[in-house]
Protein backbone atom coordinates (compact mmCIF):
# COMPACT_ATOMS: atom_id res chain seq x y z
CA UNK A 1 0.00 0.00 0.00
CA UNK A 2 1.54 3.30 -1.04
CA UNK A 3 1.71 5.91 2.11
CA UNK A 4 0.78 9.14 2.18
CA UNK A 5 4.44 10.43 2.33
CA UNK A 6 5.95 8.27 -0.46
CA UNK A 7 4.93 10.59 -2.98
CA UNK A 8 5.94 13.85 -1.31
CA UNK A 9 9.11 14.99 -3.42
CA UNK A 10 9.77 18.04 -1.45
CA UNK A 11 12.46 21.24 -0.83
CA UNK A 12 16.08 19.26 -1.80
CA UNK A 13 14.64 16.18 -2.70
CA UNK A 14 14.22 17.45 -6.72
CA UNK A 15 17.53 18.64 -6.66
CA UNK A 16 19.48 15.01 -5.08
CA UNK A 17 16.96 13.03 -6.92
CA UNK A 18 18.15 14.09 -10.16
CA UNK A 19 21.82 15.08 -9.38
CA UNK A 20 22.73 11.83 -8.02
CA UNK A 21 19.61 8.89 -8.45
CA UNK A 22 18.82 9.56 -12.16
CA UNK A 23 22.22 8.96 -13.52
CA UNK A 24 22.43 5.77 -11.27
CA UNK A 25 19.70 4.34 -12.37
CA UNK A 26 17.20 6.05 -14.50
CA UNK A 27 19.36 7.37 -17.62
CA UNK A 28 19.93 3.44 -18.91
CA UNK A 29 16.27 3.24 -18.75
CA UNK A 30 15.08 6.39 -20.26
CA UNK A 31 17.17 5.71 -23.22
CA UNK A 32 14.87 2.46 -23.79
CA UNK A 33 12.04 3.79 -23.27
CA UNK A 34 13.07 6.33 -25.81
CA UNK A 35 14.10 3.85 -28.54
CA UNK A 36 10.45 2.56 -28.04
CA UNK A 37 8.91 5.59 -28.65
CA UNK A 38 10.97 5.96 -31.33
CA UNK A 39 9.73 2.92 -32.89
CA UNK A 40 6.04 3.69 -32.97
CA UNK A 41 6.78 6.64 -34.05
CA UNK A 42 4.20 9.13 -32.88
CA UNK A 43 2.37 12.25 -33.38
CA UNK A 44 1.08 12.76 -30.29
CA UNK A 45 3.22 11.90 -26.92
CA UNK A 46 1.96 11.90 -23.45
CA UNK A 47 4.08 11.68 -20.33
CA UNK A 48 2.82 11.10 -17.05
CA UNK A 49 5.13 10.84 -14.04
CA UNK A 50 7.75 12.50 -15.97
CA UNK A 51 9.67 13.25 -12.48
CA UNK A 52 12.57 15.06 -12.96
CA UNK A 53 12.41 14.59 -16.70
CA UNK A 54 15.20 12.38 -17.40
CA UNK A 55 13.01 10.52 -20.16
CA UNK A 56 11.99 14.08 -22.06
CA UNK A 57 15.56 14.43 -22.07
CA UNK A 58 15.78 11.23 -24.27
CA UNK A 59 12.79 11.35 -26.20
CA UNK A 60 12.21 14.72 -26.95
CA UNK A 61 15.47 15.22 -29.58
CA UNK A 62 14.22 11.59 -30.72
CA UNK A 63 10.46 12.80 -31.86
CA UNK A 64 9.47 14.27 -35.75
CA UNK A 65 9.74 17.87 -34.98
CA UNK A 66 6.21 17.82 -36.03
CA UNK A 67 5.23 15.46 -33.01
CA UNK A 68 3.42 16.76 -29.84
CA UNK A 69 4.67 15.82 -26.26
CA UNK A 70 3.10 16.99 -23.24
CA UNK A 71 4.89 16.10 -20.14
CA UNK A 72 3.24 15.91 -16.72
CA UNK A 73 3.61 15.13 -13.18
CA UNK A 74 1.54 15.66 -9.90
CA UNK A 75 4.39 17.57 -8.38
CA UNK A 76 5.07 21.10 -9.25
CA UNK A 77 8.64 21.34 -7.81
CA UNK A 78 9.57 18.41 -9.81
CA UNK A 79 8.40 19.35 -13.18
CA UNK A 80 9.81 22.82 -12.30
CA UNK A 81 13.21 20.81 -12.02
CA UNK A 82 12.45 18.83 -15.37
CA UNK A 83 11.97 21.80 -17.58
CA UNK A 84 14.75 23.83 -15.95
CA UNK A 85 16.70 20.56 -17.07
CA UNK A 86 15.26 20.56 -21.12
CA UNK A 87 17.76 22.10 -23.40
CA UNK A 88 14.79 23.15 -25.65
CA UNK A 89 11.68 23.60 -22.81
CA UNK A 90 9.64 24.88 -25.19
CA UNK A 91 9.81 22.20 -27.18
CA UNK A 92 7.17 20.43 -24.36
CA UNK A 93 3.94 21.20 -23.40
CA UNK A 94 4.48 21.21 -19.21
CA UNK A 95 1.14 20.38 -17.43
CA UNK A 96 0.51 19.81 -13.84
CA UNK A 97 -1.60 16.63 -13.57
CA UNK A 98 -2.94 13.99 -11.14
CA UNK A 99 -2.83 10.95 -14.01
CA UNK A 100 -6.18 9.39 -11.98
CA UNK A 101 -7.55 13.07 -13.34
CA UNK A 102 -6.01 13.57 -16.48
CA UNK A 103 -7.09 17.28 -18.31
CA UNK A 104 -6.87 16.02 -21.58
CA UNK A 105 -9.97 14.88 -24.22
CA UNK A 106 -10.64 11.10 -24.93
CA UNK A 107 -8.38 9.85 -28.24
CA UNK A 108 -5.34 12.80 -27.53
CA UNK A 109 -2.49 10.57 -27.93
CA UNK A 110 -1.11 7.61 -29.60
CA UNK A 111 1.91 7.11 -27.04
CA UNK A 112 1.30 7.75 -23.33
CA UNK A 113 4.98 6.79 -21.38
CA UNK A 114 5.50 6.77 -18.12
CA UNK A 115 9.00 5.89 -16.22
CA UNK A 116 8.92 4.34 -12.69
CA UNK A 117 6.18 6.28 -11.94
CA UNK A 118 2.59 3.53 -11.82
CA UNK A 119 3.87 2.63 -8.49
CA UNK A 120 3.48 5.81 -6.90
CA UNK A 121 -0.20 6.00 -8.28
CA UNK A 122 -2.83 5.59 -5.46
CA UNK A 123 -5.65 3.65 -7.65
CA UNK A 124 -3.35 2.14 -10.42
CA UNK A 125 -6.85 0.28 -12.14
CA UNK A 126 -8.19 4.20 -12.62
CA UNK A 127 -5.12 5.62 -13.61
CA UNK A 128 -4.75 2.91 -16.35
CA UNK A 129 -8.29 3.82 -16.96
CA UNK A 130 -7.49 7.37 -17.75
CA UNK A 131 -4.82 6.74 -19.58
CA UNK A 132 -6.67 4.55 -22.18
CA UNK A 133 -9.35 7.00 -21.98
CA UNK A 134 -7.29 9.45 -23.56
CA UNK A 135 -5.29 7.45 -25.88
CA UNK A 136 -6.65 7.25 -29.51
CA UNK A 137 -7.76 4.19 -31.35
CA UNK A 138 -4.90 1.50 -31.59
CA UNK A 139 -3.08 3.71 -28.90
CA UNK A 140 -0.23 2.44 -27.00
CA UNK A 141 1.00 2.32 -23.22
CA UNK A 142 4.60 1.99 -22.50
CA UNK A 143 5.69 2.15 -18.84
CA UNK A 144 8.36 0.43 -16.26
CA UNK A 145 8.48 -1.18 -12.96
CA UNK A 146 11.17 -2.34 -10.93
CA UNK A 147 11.30 -5.76 -10.05
CA UNK A 148 11.98 -7.01 -6.24
CA UNK A 149 13.99 -5.34 -3.77
CA UNK A 150 16.51 -8.11 -3.91
CA UNK A 151 17.39 -7.66 -7.32
CA UNK A 152 18.17 -4.14 -6.87
CA UNK A 153 21.49 -4.10 -5.26
CA UNK A 154 22.66 -0.84 -4.15
CA UNK A 155 18.59 -0.04 -3.26
CA UNK A 156 18.48 -3.37 -0.94
CA UNK A 157 21.73 -2.85 0.74
CA UNK A 158 20.46 0.67 1.60
CA UNK A 159 17.16 -0.88 3.00
CA UNK A 160 19.37 -3.59 5.18
CA UNK A 161 21.66 -0.76 6.69
CA UNK A 162 18.51 1.28 8.12
CA UNK A 163 16.98 -1.62 8.97
CA UNK A 164 19.79 -2.21 11.89
CA UNK A 165 19.66 1.45 12.39
CA UNK A 166 15.86 1.49 13.42
CA UNK A 167 14.97 -2.32 14.10
CA UNK A 168 11.59 -1.49 15.84
CA UNK A 169 10.58 0.62 12.99
CA UNK A 170 12.91 0.19 9.89
CA UNK A 171 11.98 2.63 7.32
CA UNK A 172 9.97 0.70 4.43
CA UNK A 173 10.17 3.11 1.16
CA UNK A 174 11.99 0.94 -1.01
CA UNK A 175 10.77 -2.16 -0.34
CA UNK A 176 6.85 -0.65 0.07
CA UNK A 177 6.72 1.34 -3.20
CA UNK A 178 9.37 1.40 -5.95
CA UNK A 179 10.11 -2.55 -5.50
CA UNK A 180 6.86 -3.09 -4.08
CA UNK A 181 5.04 -4.06 -7.17
CA UNK A 182 6.59 -6.85 -9.60
CA UNK A 183 3.78 -9.51 -10.13
CA UNK A 184 3.26 -9.85 -13.64
CA UNK A 185 -0.46 -11.44 -12.87
CA UNK A 186 -1.02 -8.19 -11.31
CA UNK A 187 -0.31 -6.05 -14.13
CA UNK A 188 -1.98 -7.90 -16.29
CA UNK A 189 -5.23 -7.72 -14.52
CA UNK A 190 -4.78 -4.46 -13.87
CA UNK A 191 -4.52 -3.31 -17.07
CA UNK A 192 -7.63 -5.64 -18.54
CA UNK A 193 -9.42 -4.00 -15.58
CA UNK A 194 -8.90 -0.78 -17.56
CA UNK A 195 -9.91 -2.03 -20.64
CA UNK A 196 -6.40 -2.67 -21.99
CA UNK A 197 -6.33 -6.01 -24.17
CA UNK A 198 -2.75 -6.84 -25.35
CA UNK A 199 -0.22 -6.73 -22.61
CA UNK A 200 3.40 -8.01 -23.15
CA UNK A 201 6.26 -7.63 -20.30
CA UNK A 202 10.19 -7.50 -21.08
CA UNK A 203 12.74 -8.07 -18.33
CA UNK A 204 15.84 -5.47 -18.90
CA UNK A 205 18.70 -5.99 -16.55
CA UNK A 206 21.25 -3.72 -16.20
CA UNK A 207 24.50 -2.13 -14.49
CA UNK A 208 24.43 0.75 -11.89
CA UNK A 209 27.72 2.29 -11.62
CA UNK A 210 28.67 5.63 -8.85
CA UNK A 211 32.23 6.61 -8.50
CA UNK A 212 32.03 6.20 -4.77
CA UNK A 213 30.30 3.95 -2.54
CA UNK A 214 28.40 7.56 -1.30
CA UNK A 215 26.97 8.00 -4.24
CA UNK A 216 23.91 5.32 -3.90
CA UNK A 217 23.79 6.08 -0.29
CA UNK A 218 23.20 10.25 -0.64
CA UNK A 219 20.90 9.04 -3.82
CA UNK A 220 18.42 6.92 -1.75
CA UNK A 221 18.62 8.55 1.92
CA UNK A 222 18.20 12.07 0.53
CA UNK A 223 16.59 11.65 -2.71
CA UNK A 224 13.83 9.95 -2.46
CA UNK A 225 10.82 9.84 -0.03
CA UNK A 226 13.36 7.49 1.71
CA UNK A 227 14.38 10.88 3.47
CA UNK A 228 10.72 11.44 4.92
CA UNK A 229 10.74 7.92 6.62
CA UNK A 230 14.44 8.90 8.13
CA UNK A 231 13.78 12.28 9.13
CA UNK A 232 10.44 11.66 10.71
CA UNK A 233 12.29 9.02 13.47
CA UNK A 234 14.75 11.78 14.10
CA UNK A 235 14.78 15.52 12.14
CA UNK A 236 19.50 15.41 12.97
CA UNK A 237 19.16 11.43 11.66
CA UNK A 238 19.33 12.05 8.18
CA UNK A 239 23.88 12.28 8.08
CA UNK A 240 24.14 9.39 10.30
CA UNK A 241 21.74 7.29 8.13
CA UNK A 242 23.39 8.06 5.07
CA UNK A 243 26.90 7.35 6.48
CA UNK A 244 25.35 3.97 7.46
CA UNK A 245 24.15 3.37 4.08
CA UNK A 246 27.64 4.80 2.57
CA UNK A 247 29.05 2.01 4.93
CA UNK A 248 26.78 -1.28 3.99
CA UNK A 249 27.65 -0.49 0.29
CA UNK A 250 31.39 0.17 0.53
CA UNK A 251 31.23 -3.66 2.81
CA UNK A 252 29.67 -5.37 -0.17
CA UNK A 253 31.25 -3.92 -3.48
CA UNK A 254 34.54 -2.38 -2.25
CA UNK A 255 35.88 1.03 -1.96
CA UNK A 256 36.53 3.63 -5.31
CA UNK A 257 33.89 2.87 -8.14
CA UNK A 258 31.09 0.54 -7.27
CA UNK A 259 28.81 -1.79 -9.73
CA UNK A 260 25.71 -3.32 -9.00
CA UNK A 261 22.85 -5.06 -10.80
CA UNK A 262 19.50 -3.18 -11.35
CA UNK A 263 16.53 -5.11 -12.61
CA UNK A 264 13.08 -3.64 -14.14
CA UNK A 265 10.28 -4.63 -16.24
CA UNK A 266 8.81 -3.03 -19.63
CA UNK A 267 5.07 -3.23 -20.18
CA UNK A 268 3.57 -2.26 -23.68
CA UNK A 269 -0.45 -2.05 -23.29
CA UNK A 270 -2.50 -1.73 -26.51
Amino acid sequence: MVDALDSVFEDSIPDVYDRYLVPLIFEQYAKDLARRAIEIDPSDVLEVAAGSGVVPRAVAAALQPSARYVVTDLNQQMLTRAESMQENPERIEWRQADVVDLPFEDGSFDLVLCQFGAMFFPDRVEAYRQVARVLKDGGVFVFNMWDRLEENEFAFEVTRALAGEYPSDPPSFLRRTPHGHYEWDTYRSELAAAGFEHVTIETVVAVSSASHPSIPAIAYCQGTPLRNEIESRSPTSLAHATEQATKAIRERFGDGQVDSQIRAFIVTAN
